[in-house]
């Protein structure tokens, strides 16, 4: 016997350290002799004479210093010059530091323009620049850069009161990911119609309603409900609206329905829960009345299962 068909409609994110010099005194000599006993440590000037380099000796003794006369000299530089070469080795550090602020400040950019997503889409009249920066916490120009990016892959776009609302992107994204979530739901779905006699359905949320995604009939009754993929009905309204209700508010119940969407039809659902952007429900509608004590338990076993498909 053909089935009766619910009416519905079609579903159309440096440096560099200087060594330290030698010390240049600039108060005057009081003689000659002590300018040239001072010439040793300047490197400056003729070698002394004799009397006078025997006298420079000891101090070029006691500096340790290299090849006369401008042994201290060289080592002071050359302890300079070690300094000097140390930094980069930091300033090598300094830019691995700068690679891994960058991959941060990378993933804070992308979960922003996320968040400003979800933002929009829980936003039925839409926000306006100002709003989505005070919501997230973050100045105006930033949120500009981040529409600027998503409007540019057509997740967001601007009405004509400058608003952001969400774009048509996105249902190009979600229309790719369905046949994923009808494909992963099947099984559970198969069984539950099978185990209830009554035609299972997963109902995602679109638009603010709830659309049937995935729809099973079962194959052993002798008649059951032809309810179609794409058919849309809001979300207070029938078992599979108000079980995604349910879960919102966090509970975890079978809901049971009579007549809301179509006179003379049943139904129970329970919300699928803990799939990360899901909000969905897991149900079955059928011409009797159907005892919610039986089939709440299915119902709700079809949705754990569904939720471990998915996750």
């Amino acid at each position: 016997m053909p089935g009766r068909t619910l009416p519905g409609v079609d579903a159309t994110a440096r440096s560099g350290g200087s060594g330290d010099l030698p010390a240049n005194p600039t108060a005057p000599a009081p003689d000659s002799a002590d300018a040239d006993a001072r010439r040793p440590d300047a490197a400056a000037g003729p070698p002394p004479t004799g009397a006078r380099r025997a006298g420079a000796g000891p101090g070029r003794a006691d500096a340790g210093a290299g090849p006369p006369p401008t042994g201290p000299g060289r080592a002071d530089a050359g302890a300079g010059r070690a300094d000097a070469v140390a930094p980069p080795s930091g300033a090598g550090l300094g830019r691995a530091d700068g690679v891994a602020g960058r991959g941060g400040e990378t993933s804070q950019t992308l979960d922003r323009g996320l968040r400003l997503l979800h933002l929009v889409a829980d936003a039925p009249g839409g926000l306006t620049v100002t709003e989505a920066a005070n919501r997230l916490g973050i100045g105006r120009a930033a949120v500009y850069r981040l529409v600027s990016a998503l409007t540019g892959h057509g997740m967001l776009r601007r009405d004509d009161e400058g608003r952001l609302r969400l774009g048509a992107g996105l249902l190009h994204l979600a229309r790719r990911a369905q046949p994923l979530l009808a494909e992963g739901a099947l099984p559970a779905l198969r069984r539950l119609a099978e185990q209830a006699g009554a035609t299972a359905h997963l109902t995602v949320v679109e638009g603010g309603e709830g659309v049937a995604l995935a729809v099973v009939e079962p194959s052993w009754t002798s008649f059951h409900v032809a309810y179609r993929a794409g058919a849309r009905h809001p979300l207070d309204r029938g078992a599979a609206g108000r079980a995604i209700l349910a879960g919102r508010a966090g509970v975890a119940e079978a809901v049971s329905s009579s007549g809301e969407l179509q006179a003379g039809a049943y139904g129970v659902a329970a919300p699928v829960l803990d799939v990360p952007g899901l909000e969905a429900s897991v149900g079955v509608v059928a011409l009797a009345p159907l005892d919610v004590d039986t089939i709440g338990p299915q119902v709700l076993a079809a949705a754990r299962a569904i939720t471990t498909a998915l996750s």
